[in-house]
């Protein structure tokens, strides 16, 4: 990096506008708060999927809300922080809003950086690894254009209300997330293991989705690191140009 004291820092599932309206307000000061903690140290920000629990583009409309968390990135726009947006299961309708609104770029799929140095490997990580067949074959449902057209031709109160329900069943059927389901079971460790023998130049796989702040070494060289949630963990990781760290904010 040019400058030596500037940082890059990763966070992901915020997932906004769950469970209530409330929960999701003091969830979106407190990530604000932390944006407004890290701006003059920051030199790049990844937010790396589920920002919100549901988002979908008409072309003329978006859902309400979130104008604090949309104010502050673009303060941080103003005062020079590159930002990029990933794509996640929950947020996976993002077209071309952050980027003509916020001039914010906006990634479908994972990508490969080179930072001080070092190689990320960047995704939010749904429908990677092993397994998952059901996600990855409605993944590829939510992608289709013609699917997109279809829920498109929805009034936007039906539209968005069905799947902020949906939504929130689907999360009270969840098992819990929290639990270490150890090496040999976690999709994203054994895709990123797969991922290292291909490319053995990674020294860092940056995911989400997991929910879990999770920070395993893979070789000598390369590390799997999950970026938690901001519904439980608050955590995020930070890289000042020689060492990548997993961080909390505001943690109880």
């Amino acid at each position: 990096m040019a400058i030596a004291e500037k940082k890059v820092y990763f966070a992901s599932d915020l997932h906004l506008g769950a469970p209530t309206l409330e929960a999701s307000k003091i969830r979106e000061k407190r990530f604000v708060r932390w944006l407004d903690s890290i701006k003059h140290d920051a030199s790049a920000l990844y937010l790396v999927g589920d920002l919100f629990d549901f988002w979908f583009e008409y072309k003329t409309v978006v859902p309400r809300g979130y104008l604090r968390f949309f104010g502050k990135l673009i303060e941080l726009k103003d005062m020079g922080v590159e930002i990029l947006v990933f794509t996640g299961n929950h947020d996976v309708w993002m077209f071309d809003y952050f980027q003509e609104e916020l001039d914010i770029p906006v990634y479908y799929q994972p990508i490969t950086r080179n930072i001080g140095g070092k190689t990320f490997f960047i995704g939010h990580g749904d429908g990677l690894g092993p397994d998952d067949k059901g996600y990855k074959f409605l993944k590829k449902v939510f992608t289709n254009r013609v699917c997109q057209w279809l829920f498109a031709r929805l009034h936007p109160n039906f539209a968005i209300g069905l799947a902020n329900y949906f939504s929130r069943k689907s999360r009270g059927q969840e098992k819990p997330e929290d639990i270490f389901l150890g090496e040999d079971k976690e999709w994203l460790v054994l895709y990123s293991k797969r991922k290292l023998i291909q490319n053995p130049d990674i020294d860092y796989f940056i995911f989400g989705h997991r929910h879990l702040p999770l920070d395993i070494r893979l070789s000598d060289k390369s590390r799997y690191v999950n970026l938690g949630d901001w519904i439980k963990y608050n955590s995020y990781a930070q890289f000042d140009g020689q060492n990548l760290q997993l961080s909390y904010f505001e943690s109880t």
